[in-house]
């Protein structure tokens, strides 16, 4: 006659049983990690050689921004997808980009916090329609103060979020002899620091317009290593005939890093009037694109290789002695 097995019989069976599912368990858990491991390093490899492989097309846009932030946007999309279907890998557009309007009390009931900016939602949702990384040149936004407002740089990558913010460090506080005269810090709060962000064409560091005449700032970021350091501006005419250029030069030699200008240019409804002339020039100084006058896409093809090339050539990142003294004044006796 057959015995039934005993209760304990039955458990050790059972338990048999679950050790073996938990060991293949162990087993294809092990497979997936080693397999998702696999694919993000691949995926870093590829990242890395698109990024310092081959040259990379960028999309730079003129724009002559008014008054209505969602004409503005408008125009950016447009920017935006014409720079995709030119199979650019990276669009940047001027400061002020969304609005530009000197009356304040005008321009008040057009800025709004970040996360209420419908105009910037539409800019993320281009980004993502297109998956294409972009550089929104910079907007004013509503601090948390709800006091002053900031001048922001965004950066929105290709899954249509932001990924680094920038708030420009230096405000254009100034009486030019034209009787030009200027006080943004009246309604704007500075930023607290230097940012960069990864991009496809490596680290880009980021600043605004009057920020570009305080070298201080960009030895910050060349220290770090940056690749590619945005200046998107809305340079004053006068300045821009005097300045922009051998400016916006000196920074990419100083860096030995590209350095992509995005301005505004023309004759704007709130009655300003700015230079234009948007740059991108590599590593050595050479020029890259330069626009003029006028609105429009402009495109430059950046060979990422001529970063190590000119860094070789003339090593001042390891020649760099550190600076952090009194100067020594001497009256000459």
């Amino acid at each position: 006659m057959h015995k039934a097995p005993s209760n304990s019989s039955i458990e050790l069976a059972r338990a048999v049983k679950m050790s073996q599912f938990i060991g293949l368990l162990h087993i294809s858990y092990n497979i997936a990690d080693k397999w998702i491991r696999d694919k993000i390093n691949h995926f870093a490899t590829d990242f890395k050689l698109s990024s310092k492989g081959k040259p990379m097309k960028i999309a730079v846009h003129q724009m002559c921004s008014g008054i209505d932030p969602i004409c503005n946007a408008g125009k950016m999309e447009q920017g935006i997808y014409q720079a995709s279907e030119n199979k650019a890998v990276m669009y940047f557009a001027p400061e002020m980009a969304i609005v530009l309007d000197r009356d304040r009390k005008r321009a008040a009931s057009h800025i709004v916090s970040e996360s209420d900016s419908s105009a910037l939602k539409r800019l993320c949702e281009a980004a993502l329609s297109c998956r294409m990384w972009v550089h929104a040149g910079s907007l004013p936004v509503l601090t948390d103060s709800g006091m002053k407002y900031a001048n922001r740089s965004i950066v929105i990558g290709p899954d249509g979020r932001i990924h680094a913010r920038y708030d420009k460090m230096h405000l254009f506080d100034v009486d030019l002899s034209t009787g030009e005269s200027w006080r943004e810090s009246a309604a704007y709060i500075g930023g607290s620091g230097p940012v960069a962000v990864q991009t496809p064409l490596g680290l880009l560091g980021l600043t605004i317009c009057y920020d570009l005449r305080f070298p201080d700032l960009y030895s910050a970021y060349s220290k770090a290593g940056v690749d590619i350091i945005a200046i998107p501006s809305a340079f004053t005419v006068p300045t821009g005939q005097a300045h922009w250029q051998t400016m916006v030069r000196a920074r990419a030699i100083e860096a030995q890093a590209f350095v992509v200008a995005a301005a505004q240019s023309g004759s704007h409804e709130d009655g300003r009037q700015t230079y234009g002339h948007s740059l991108v020039f590599d590593p050595w100084g050479e020029t890259l694109l330069e626009m003029g006058d006028g609105e429009g896409v402009g495109y430059a093809t950046l060979d990422l290789n001529r970063i190590s090339e000119v860094r070789a050539q003339v090593p001042i990142h390891a020649n760099r002695r550190v600076i952090d003294m009194r100067v020594d004044i001497q009256s000459g006796a």
